[in-house]
C-alpha cells in the first residue's frame, strides 16, 4: 500500500489498543496494594510470575480454582453499579481455595466487552483488588477483551482464577468423624448464586432495580449487589488451630447439596434450621416466588455461607476465635451415621 493511502485500522474494526494500554496503567495502582511475600515482577508481562518458597512453602501441593458471578452481572450492568462485583469474582474462587485446606496466592481475572469503557472497567479491576487485598491474594496479571459484536452495548462479562497453595498432607477434608460439630458462619445475602431465580423473582413482584427495597434501607438493586463475603483469613485461622476437618462453601445447591461434599461413605450431616433466623431477603424471596422450603434450601445459602465441620473437643474454642474475628457462627448440627446426605429437624420458614 502507497504511504498517502488511508488504509483501515483496529480501531476501525472497534478494537481500540491505546483504551487498553490505559486500562493497564490505571490498574497498576490497584494491583501493587496486593503485592504480597512471593510475587515477582509485576503487570505487562506474558505471565505472571510467583515464588513458593518464598511465600514460605518447604513441600506445597498447588490447588487451583475458576469461576464467575453469574446473572448478578446483569444487575450491575443495569444498574450502573459495578464497583463490587469485583469483590465476587474472588470471593467465588478463593472461599472455594480454602475449603482445600489451601491458602490463596495469586489472582487472574478475564475481563471482557464489546466497547471498552477504561472507567467502567477501572472500577470493576479496582473491586477485583479490593477482595483480593481482603484475603492475602496477589492480582498479578489478567486479560482485557475488546470484542465488537460478541456483546450488546455495555455488557461486560468476568471471570476469575485463583491459584493457592498448602503443604503436602493437610488437605481438606480429612478425619470427618462421627459426632463431628457443624458450624455455620453468616453470609451477607444472596452472594453470587441464584440470580437467574432472583431476577426473575424480582420480575415477578412487579419491581425495578431502583424501586425501594421491601427488607432494608435503599435500593433493590443495591442490596442485591451486596458483595460474597470473603471467609479465607477466619477459615486458615481456624485450621491453624486445629480440629477442623472439613469445609464447605455453601454454592450453588445450597445447604442441600454442599455439605456432604465434605463426607465419607456412610455419614450424613443432620442440620437443625431452628438454630438459625432466615435472613430477611430469602424470606421476601421465598414468599414472593411461593417456594417451598425444600427448594429455597437447595438454591440458595439460606444465611450460612460456609460450613465448618469441627472436631466436638475444639467446636467451642473454633467458635469463639472465628466470633473474636467478626463472625456470626451458628452451631448448626453434627454428623451422624447416613446415606451421605443432609437429613433437616426443625423449619426455617
Amino acid at each position: 500500500m502507497s504511504a498517502g493511502t488511508n488504509g483501515l485500522t483496529y480501531a476501525d474494526a472497534g478494537v481500540d489498543i491505546d483504551a487498553g494500554n490505559a486500562l493497564v496503567d490505571r490498574i497498576k495502582p490497584a494491583a501493587k496494594r496486593t503485592t504480597r511475600p512471593g510475587v515477582m515482577g509485576g503487570l505487562g508481562g506474558f505471565g505472571g510470575l510467583f515464588d513458593l518458597k518464598a511465600a514460605g512453602y518447604s513441600d506445597p501441593v498447588l490447588v487451583a480454582a475458576t469461576d464467575g458471578v453469574g446473572t448478578k452481572l446483569r444487575i450491575a450492568i443495569d444498574t450502573g453499579n459495578v464497583d463490587t462485583i469485583g469483590i465476587d469474582l474472588v470471593a467465588m474462587c478463593v472461599n472455594d481455595l480454602v475449603c482445600q485446606g489451601a491458602e490463596p496466592l495469586f489472582f487472574l481475572d478475564y475481563f471482557a466487552t464489546g466497547k471498552l469503557d477504561v472507567d467502567q472497567a477501572t472500577r470493576i479491576i479496582e473491586g477485583i483488588a479490593a477482595g483480593c487485598e481482603a484475603c492475602g491474594a496477589a492480582l498479578i496479571g489478567g486479560e482485557t477483551a475488546e470484542m465488537p459484536g460478541m456483546y450488546h452495548k455495555g455488557d461486560f462479562d468476568l471471570a476469575g482464577f485463583a491459584v493457592g497453595a498448602m503443604e503436602r498432607g493437610s488437605d481438606l477434608p480429612r478425619d470427618v468423624a462421627e459426632g463431628d460439630v457443624l458450624l455455620g458462619l453468616g453470609s451477607s445475602g444472596v452472594h453470587s448464586n441464584g440470580y437467574s431465580f432472583v431476577r426473575k423473582v424480582v420480575e415477578v413482584s412487579g419491581l425495578g432495580w431502583d424501586a425501594p427495597c421491601p427488607w432494608a434501607e435503599g435500593s433493590l438493586g443495591a442490596a442485591l449487589l451486596t458483595p460474597t463475603r470473603l471467609y479465607v483469613r477466619q477459615a486458615l485461622a481456624a485450621i491453624r488451630a486445629g480440629g477442623v476437618h472439613g469445609l464447605a462453601h455453601i454454592t450453588g445447591g445450597g445447604i442441600t447439596e454442599n455439605p456432604p461434599r465434605v463426607l465419607p461413605e456412610g455419614l450424613a450431616c443432620a442440620i437443625d434450621l431452628s438454630a438459625w433466623e432466615l435472613p430477611p431477603v430469602f424470606r421476601w424471596l421465598a414468599q414472593t416466588a411461593n417456594m417451598s422450603e425444600p427448594e429455597l434450601l437447595k438454591t440458595f445459602n439460606c444465611g450460612i455461607g460456609l460450613m465448618l465441620v469441627v472436631a466436638p473437643d475444639r467446636a467451642e474454642a473454633v467458635a469463639a476465635l472465628l466470633r473474636d474475628m467478626g463472625e456470626t457462627v451458628v452451631p448448626m448440627g453434627r454428623i451422624v451415621p447416613g446415606d451421605g446426605g443432609v437429613v433437616y429437624s426443625g423449619r426455617l420458614l
